[in-house]
């Protein structure tokens, strides 16, 4: 049995289906059903429906401030268990990122111009609620341009924290990814603890949607090619760094998956 936490951008039937709702669903789903320690995480986007989800807020993990920007914003954790599966789920909430007329899945930038702290914040918030759970990860998988900055986190500002030394982190890629840029502040807004700035002056400026995925896939130990991916620019990238690399289908990706956590 693993400890697994997956992390994603947008999992089903809390946002529409896509290719990346419908994994962040399933996946985690199969792999509790075959005998993994699962949690799962997921930003609480303004669109989602609490009273027809079931969200209600966890107290005892709620009440943190996390500085962003210079500026504290409540974190707010609230919980819900997926129909017909047994699978929990974990919001990340706070008003100023994720309020119906700010936070969209697929985010209109004219609009979502602080998409880069909003994703710093959701990154946070989710390994800080995991140490407050006292919860040990094995394998930790992130999912969607929302999730791309916790690699880097890991391996920086959290690397010496207990819960999470031994885990491996993972990536997925996908297909439809943010390209649009993540605010043009967004270099300076990451820098928290061992998770320097400095760190990314190798890093083309300013930030996109590609440049975060290209920063996940440096700070993992494993990659994850779904759809047409591994013939991508970054799943091009990611097979050069010579990192575990798994090209699957979505069909049989659970499947494919037991046996890559073993590999790393």
């Amino acid at each position: 049995m693993k400890k697994i936490l997956y992390i994603n951008q947008e999992i089903a039937p809390y946002l529409p289906e896509t290719e990346m709702s419908l994994l962040g669903r399933d996946l985690p789903q199969q792999m509790q059903e075959q005998g993994n320690e699962i949690r799962t995480f997921m930003p609480k986007w303004g669109t989602i429906n609490e009273r027809r989800g079931q969200l209600h807020e966890v107290i005892r993990l709620s009440g943190m401030n996390l500085i962003v920007n210079d500026t504290d914003h409540p974190l707010i954790i609230k919980v819900a268990s997926i129909p017909t599966s047994r699978l929990q789920v974990y919001f990340i909430d706070n008003d100023e990122y994720f309020a119906k007329q700010r936070g969209q899945a697929v985010p209109d930038i004219a609009d979502n111009v602080d998409n880069g702290e909003r994703a710093i914040f959701f990154a946070r918030g989710v390994l800080e609620t995991v140490k407050k759970l006292r919860w040990t990860p094995d394998i930790i998988h992130c999912n969607g341009w929302m999730a791309a900055i916790v690699p880097y986190y890991l391996k920086t500002a959290y690397k010496d924290e207990p819960a999470f030394a031994n885990a491996k982190v993972v990536t997925t890629l996908f297909e439809d990814g943010l390209k649009e840029e993540v605010g043009s502040n967004f270099i300076n807004l990451i820098d928290f603890k061992g998770g320097k700035k400095k760190a990314l002056d190798a890093y083309q400026q300013p930030f996109d949607g590609k440049l975060l995925e290209r920063l996940a896939i440096d700070f993992s130990d494993a990659i994850v090619c779904t759809g047409k991916t591994a013939s991508s620019q970054q799943g091009k990238y990611a097979k050069a760094t010579g990192k575990p690399l798994l090209k699957s289908g979505n069909a049989d990706l659970a499947e494919n998956l037991a046996s890559f956590y073993e590999t790393i």
